[in-house]
C-alpha cells in the first residue's frame, strides 16, 4: 500500500547467506526515503523493516567475502562487543564514545547504580530457561534521545528450548531502530551471536550441561542502504551475480590468522595505553 514502509523476511541456514539475501532483498523491494545524515545530491536511500533469521548461526562458512571491512576488524568489533576491550573510549565530554554494545549490556547505569544485564539474562534462563523476561536493553531515556549518534540496537532478548534429545538450545532475538544494511550489519551479526555463544556457553558451565546455540533473529526496523554507497553496493551485486556462492564465503578456519593480527593490534593498543 502506497506510504508502508514494506515489511520483508528472509531466512539462511548460514549468517553470510542470510545477511546477502537481506541486502539484496532491501535493494529490490525497500522503499526510496531520505536520511538525517544525507549530503546534497545523495539519492534517497533504500529501506525496510528486515527480519533475518540465521537458522545455524556456527555453521560454516560463517563469513562474507563482501563485508567492508578487513578480517582483523570484525575481530577486534566481536572483542568490542563480547569483552568490552573498547569501553574505556567512552568519554562524551570529550568529544569521544558516547557508548559501547558492551558497556550498555554489562554495566547498565541507572538511578547511580550499574546493572550486569548479561548476567541477569544467565542467571534468569538457569531459574526458568522458558521465561519471557531473559532481555537486555541498551537506550538510556535521559542520555540517547538528544545524541547525535545514539545506540542502534535496542534490544538483546532470549530463551531456551530444548530439542528432541533434551538438550538446551539458546535462541537469541535482537531488536535494533536503526541498521546500516550493507557496511554494518554483517559485523553486528557475527559479533552478537559470538554473545550468543559466550551466554549459552556460560548457562551451560554453571548447570553442568552442553547448551547448544539456537537460532538468531535480526530484527531491523529501518534497515537500510544509503544512496551515497549505491556505486559501491552495485559493485556487490556484481559479483553476486559473477561469483558462486562458495567463492563469496570464507571458513573460519581461513579467517583464523587473520583474527590473531587483530588481537595483535589490540594488545599493542593496551600496551601503549590507547
Amino acid at each position: 500500500m502506497e506510504g508502508n514502509i514494506p515489511v520483508l523476511r528472509v531466512e539462511g541456514d548460514t549468517l553470510p547467506e542470510a545477511w546477502e539475501k537481506a541486502v539484496i532483498e532491501t535493494w529490490e523491494k525497500g522503499c526510496d526515503i531520505k536520511t538525517e545524515y544525507d549530503k546534497p545530491g545523495d539519492p534517497p536511500s533504500k529501506d525496510c523493516t528486515m527480519m533475518m533469521v540465521v537458522n545455524d548461526p556456527f555453521k560454516e562458512p560463517r563469513i562474507h567475502r563482501a563485508f567492508p571491512g578487513g578480517l582483523e576488524d570484525l575481530e577486534v568489533y566481536r572483542q568490542e562487543v563480547v569483552n568490552g576491550v573498547h569501553d574505556h573510549w567512552i568519554n562524551p565530554a570529550e568529544g569521544k564514545w558516547t557508548y559501547t554494545y558492551h558497556e550498555r549490556f554489562f554495566n547498565y547505569k541507572t538511578e547511580g547504580t550499574s546493572i550486569d544485564q548479561i548476567a541477569y539474562i544467565i542467571n534468569k534462563l538457569i531459574v526458568s530457561g522458558h521465561s519471557r523476561r531473559a532481555q537486555a536493553i541498551t537506550w538510556n531515556v535521559y542520555k540517547d534521545p538528544p545524541s547525535y549518534d545514539p545506540p542502534c540496537l535496542q534490544m538483546l532478548w532470549a530463551r531456551l528450548l530444548p530439542d528432541s534429545d533434551g538438550t538446551p538450545v539458546l535462541n537469541v532475538n535482537t531488536i535494533w531502530r536503526s541498521n546500516d544494511a550493507y557496511k554494518a550489519a554483517f559485523m553486528n551479526v557475527f559479533a552478537l551471536t559470538e554473545l550468543q555463544k559466550m551466554i549459552a556457553e556460560e548457562i551451560g558451565k554453571k548447570i553442568g550441561k552442553k547448551v547448544r546455540v539456537g537460532r538468531y533473529v535480526h530484527y531491523a526496523n529501518s534497515f537500510h542502504i544509503y544512496g551515497s554507497y549505491y556505486n559501491d553496493f552495485k559493485k556487490f551485486l556484481e559479483t553476486v551475480k559473477n561469483r558462486k556462492f562458495e567463492e563469496r564465503v570464507w571458513n573460519t578456519e581461513f579467517a583464523e590468522p587473520f583474527f590473531e593480527i587483530g588481537k595483535e593490534k589490540l594488545a599493542e593498543e593496551k600496551k601503549n595505553g590507547l
